[in-house]
């Protein structure tokens, strides 16, 4: 499977979010992460409906790949979907109904991706596995961006991946957190093929350079 960059706005200046997206689609850049945050499920907020409606209209082709860390994520779904939204990422944490939100995401014809805290164990996988296009492996505690790569989960990631093709599972292995030129190789290596990069991107001046030696560092 072809290893993924998908660059997490959250690490944007967002005075510049449509120059930025625009950078990103000359690029080639084929899926936006975007996080919602509550300040409840997570000590943070940000992007609320209307901003990923202005995202999609200038990103059109760009995927639109959306993070819920939020405490009830069933009362976003249909909004979401009407905004645009290709990809419902919800956390494995953040509801006991997790199955039924997974299918009614589904139902929308749209791809459900679902995420793991640092501490959740990967067991909790087991019976919702069949349902999923996507599993993200937090790689920092969820809320900020900026923040230091937790070593032990590059075992996590393994882990996973071993376990997508044990259970022969058709589902991207997406990794969110901490993500810098010195660690990506290591986290391809591992199975990750879907790579969440933010302040690593956004924080340089030249992005377009900086994109191609992300893509440079996982071939």
């Amino acid at each position: 499977m072809e290893v993924k960059l998908s660059p997490s706005i959250l690490g944007a200046n967002f005075l510049k979010l449509e120059d930025t997206i625009l950078k990103l689609k000359k690029q080639g850049i084929k899926e936006l992460h975007i996080d919602i945050m509550d300040g409840h499920f997570v000590p943070n907020i940000a992007f609320g409906i209307d901003q990923i409606k202005m995202i999609k209209q200038i990103a059109c082709d760009i995927e639109l790949d959306v993070h819920l860390m939020v405490t009830n994520p069933e009362i976003f779904i249909d909004a979401l979907v009407e905004a645009g939204a290709n990809t419902i990422t919800i956390h494995q944490e953040s509801s006991p109904h997790i199955y039924n939100l997974m299918y009614i995401i589904k139902s929308f014809g749209i791809k459900v991706g679902v995420a793991l805290n640092p501490a959740t164990p990967i067991n909790t996988l087991k019976h919702i596995s069949h349902m999923v296009n996507k599993i993200l492996i937090m790689t920092v505690e969820p809320g900020f961006g900026g923040q230091s790569f937790i070593e032990p989960m590059m075992e996590k990631i393994h882990e996973v991946s071993n376990f997508i093709k044990s259970e022969n599972i058709e589902c991207e292995l997406q990794v969110d957190g901490g993500i810098n030129l010195e660690n990506i190789g290591k986290v391809v290596e591992n199975g990750a093929t879907n790579i969440v990069v933010g302040s690593a991107i956004f924080r340089e001046e030249d992005i377009d350079s900086t994109i191609k030696r992300f893509r440079e560092a996982i071939l």
